[in-house]
């Protein structure tokens, strides 16, 4: 499959629910009138119905599954099909959309649906939170707290402006708390760390409405960044915030940066951990990379990720 149109199947997945679900029926015209094969259009409103409805288009055989939704529909879809032949599509239809950005898929619905149909096929790395899958950044701490204030109406009327009200309704009640990172590889000693604002684990390159990993970090890499930001005075805070946009806050002195193939975050009470938006496990975690493991449409501009997985030279199937 060189490119979408060359698919035997389609399956187009709609969750109805994020914030530009309601544009499902153009995007599915518009990739149709460009020669994607659709045979099938299914619409979930609730995680339950995804998990189904997934279940029943790999069944069906589709060889090619567009998913349009947010970054937690996309990163649960793409968790039902690593290591398997499916080639996933992605329609940003979220507030972030910050896997879409992170591969350079475009914002506007009519060219991420011209990206499907004439893009290329690479494949990406998927991360693992005690097996729950994450294509950007796993976290704990704040961004927990920023995914509990981000309620449905605040992100429909704000967009991602919302992120920025959100976080600032979260940090006036953050607790500080503490965390152990162990490294199972042995590349690194184990750190402990008091006084945490947050522990971040990065797969991809961007998250947080545009926000960047590190000035390195991307989702073909085989490599996990890890960061923990001290809790300390606002100021400081201010100073580390006017540094996210392009990752290089990791340089600041009150942060802690690492890459490893495996982590492993022991706290000394179970806390929540929020996967892209939704909150999907809690601590003690283990963090971990599953190389090359989704085949995804990328635009043919993107040089975001490579094909370069097992069986790369005998792809596509016969």
């Amino acid at each position: 499959m060189k490119a979408a149109r060359d698919a035997r199947s389609a399956a187009v997945v709609i969750n109805a629910g994020s914030r530009r679900g309601a544009a499902h029926e153009l995007t599915v015209d518009t990739m149709r009138k460009a020669g994607v094969p659709i045979s099938a259009v299914h619409h979930v409103l609730s995680g339950a119905d995804l998990a189904g409805t997934l279940d029943r288009v790999l069944a069906d055989g589709h060889d090619l599954v567009v998913v349009g939704g947010g970054d937690g529909t996309v990163s649960y879809a793409a968790g039902r099909v690593a290591a398997t032949n499916v080639v996933l599509g992605v329609l940003p239809l979220g507030t972030a959309n910050d896997f879409a950005r992170t591969l350079e898929i475009p914002n506007n619905l009519a060219e991420a649906c011209a990206s499907i149909a004439e893009g290329k096929v690479v494949d990406i790395d998927l991360g693992r939170a005690n097996g729950e899958p994450f294509l950007n950044v796993a976290s704990v701490g704040l961004s927990v707290a920023i995914t509990e204030a981000l309620s449905p109406r605040l992100k429909r009327h704000l967009g991602p402006l919302a992120y920025g009200v959100a976080t600032l309704r979260a940090y006036a009640g953050h607790k500080a708390f503490r965390a152990r990172l162990e490294f199972p590889e042995g590349d690194h000693e184990p750190l402990e760390l008091e006084n945490l604002l947050q522990v971040a684990v990065g797969n991809g390159r961007h998250y947080g409405g545009g926000n960047t990993v590190s000035p390195t970090a991307g989702i073909d890499d085989h490599t996990l960044d890890i960061y923990a930001i001290l809790a300390g005075p606002l100021r400081e805070h201010v100073s580390i915030a006017r540094f996210l946009k392009d990752g290089s806050f990791i340089e600041h002195d009150r942060v802690h940066h690492l890459t490893s193939r495996r982590v492993r975050l022991v706290t000394d009470q179970p806390l929540p951990v929020n996967l892209d938006g939704e909150i999907a496990t809690t601590t003690p975690t283990d963090f971990t990379i599953q190389r090359n493991a989704v085949h995804v449409v990328v635009p043919q501009s993107s040089n975001s990720a490579l094909f370069d997985g097992p069986g790369a030279a005998n792809w596509p199937p016969s």
